[in-house]
């Protein structure tokens, strides 16, 4: 009974130490090390993973903030250009106002400080005519006088109309009245001038007006 129980014993014993048993159990140990690597590797994926969705989703503090900073700094480049903008045209406005009423005021401050010699002139003339009784003498002094304001008025811009023999302009010229029978060779012709005509510069302050053959 007892050899049969040994020998029962050692079968089983036999039987578990097997090479074949012994390969099984090295095959299931390499398994399962294998299962845990590739749940390792399937768990580290899912990490990434969510690291990266959570990452798309809250970008960085600082590469949001950077992009706004610098608009922020343009509006304020902006703002702080049209600010110097609108004050200097305020200035300019301001300017241009006070300029444009110190010239209505005073535009013709330098037309009469020219002709004030002509009006000194003239008191003299009147003062020595009452010490003398030669027309001569005052006629010499008004011809002198009027050819200073003439000068005066030519230094200022001034100039007489031509009408000596002109042809009709109705841009410089006023027909006053029409002087028949001239001859074709007086037609549409300036005959007399009644009165003088002036230009400023190049404009027309004062027609002239004249006699005109038919």
């Amino acid at each position: 009974m007892a050899k049969t129980i040994n020998k029962k014993a050692m079968t089983e014993k036999n039987e578990e130490y097997t090479p074949q048993s012994e390969s099984e159990y090295q095959n299931e140990k390499e398994q399962e090390q294998f299962d845990e690597m590739n749940d390792s590797a399937e768990a580290i994926k899912e990490s990434a993973e969510d690291n990266s969705a959570e990452s798309s989703d809250n970008p960085e503090p600082e590469e949001e903030k950077k992009p706004l900073e610098q608009a922020l700094e343009e509006v304020e480049t902006l703002k702080d250009k049209y600010l110097r903008s609108v004050a200097e045209f305020d200035n300019y406005r301001k300017r241009t106002l006070k300029e444009r009423a110190e010239l209505i005021l005073n535009g013709g401050e330098k037309t009469l400080t020219a002709i004030l010699p002509v009006i000194d002139d003239m008191e003299r003339a009147i003062d020595n005519g009452t010490k003398t009784d030669d027309p001569e003498v005052l006629r010499e002094g008004m011809n002198l006088i009027h050819q200073k304001f003439i000068k005066i008025l030519e230094s200022l811009g001034v100039s007489q109309i031509d009408t000596d023999n002109a042809d009709f302009d109705t841009d410089i010229h006023e027909a006053v009245a029409m002087v028949p029978g001239m001859g074709d060779d007086k037609k549409g012709k300036v005959i007399d001038c009644l009165l003088k005509g002036y230009k400023l510069n190049d404009k027309v302050i004062r027609h002239a007006k004249v006699a005109v053959g038919q």
